[in-house]
């Protein structure tokens, strides 16, 4: 097979191709051990971390839609303590970059998790998931307002001195607004997006699907949305993108690369098929050859 060189640098992370799993979908890293090499991946992101350990939300959580699926799964894990006790030692050999996801609901929070990871070596970055509510403030998630998003990437930044990936919520008037503030506050990647927020209605039992009512919608229906947003702040700002939001095959990465990521997170499609994110990797070499483009980094951007 005429292998194409897929090799990505984001900041000091290197790729051996340009993807990665998206938090929440694939697990601590061993989960899927049965149906994929992990070592064959970009980069694995791990499911999100919290100070305390969260049982997450009730039943149901998750709601299939037309063309996606609503998940309200709250965050479950085992808190800071048990990750670095159980999880760690379980992911230390992985020869592949890790990027560990944390989420806190005061930026005390935040900077704690940040913290508590600088020391361990097998983590090579973290993203800093600021779609969580500002308990502290009002209920409000960070990553609605752009004082609150600099504000914990400045912290952050203090006390972690690895790659700082933003991950920013769609839930915004102004996707440019927010990764601005992300990278003046530290950010050296902006990672989205994060999921959409929606419901679903049984019509039978005249109630909400889900729970807890609303949920984040993933899959095939945000890409066009996802899609517009890394064009927008690839125009904007000079750092690194990890473009993510309905990555199903090949071609949805390759346009999210000509939209200017420099790398896909694959989620809702891992979910459907456990090694989805190997076939992304083989098809995306296949564009290449396709097109008789040596290296990918020469598409990236290329839509503008």
């Amino acid at each position: 097979m005429n292998e194409k060189n897929l090799n990505i640098k984001l900041v000091n992370l290197q790729l051996k191709n340009p993807v990665v799993t998206a938090s929440g979908t694939f697990g601590f890293g061993t989960e899927l051990d049965d149906y994929l090499s992990v070592t064959n991946l970009g980069a694995i992101t791990l499911k999100g971390i919290t100070v305390e350990e969260s049982k997450g939300n009730a039943l149901p959580r998750i709601a299939e839609t037309p063309a996606g699926i609503l998940n309200s799964i709250g965050l479950e894990n085992p808190g800071i303590k048990k990750f670095k006790e159980e999880v760690i030692p379980e992911i230390k050999n992985l020869k592949i970059p890790i990027i560990a996801n944390i989420s806190g609901y005061s930026i005390n929070e935040f900077v704690q998790l940040a913290d508590s990871l600088e020391s361990e070596k097998c983590i090579d970055a973290i993203e800093v998931n600021v779609s969580c509510p500002n308990i502290k403030d009002g209920g409000m998630a960070f990553g609605t307002d752009t004082n609150m998003i600099y504000k914990v990437t400045k912290e952050v930044s203090k006390v972690y001195s690895g790659p700082i990936i933003v991950k920013l919520s769609p839930n915004v008037t102004d996707i440019v607004e927010m990764a601005q503030a992300a990278a003046e506050g530290g950010a050296n990647i902006i990672s989205l997006i994060n999921t959409l927020l929606g419901m679903a209605i049984n019509i039978n039992k005249r109630k909400a699907v889900l729970a807890n009512t609303f949920g984040g919608l993933s899959g095939p229906a945000v890409k066009p949305i996802a899609l517009r947003m890394v064009y927008q702040i690839y125009e904007a700002i000079d750092i690194p993108i990890i473009g993510m939001g309905g990555i199903m095959k090949g071609k949805d990465a390759v346009e999210f690369l000509l939209a200017g990521a420099s790398a896909v997170g694959v989620g809702t499609a891992t979910l459907r098929d456990p090694a989805a994110s190997i076939t992304i990797i083989s098809e995306i070499n296949e564009y290449l050859k396709e097109n008789d483009i040596d290296n990918v980094g020469e598409i990236i951007g290329k839509a503008h």
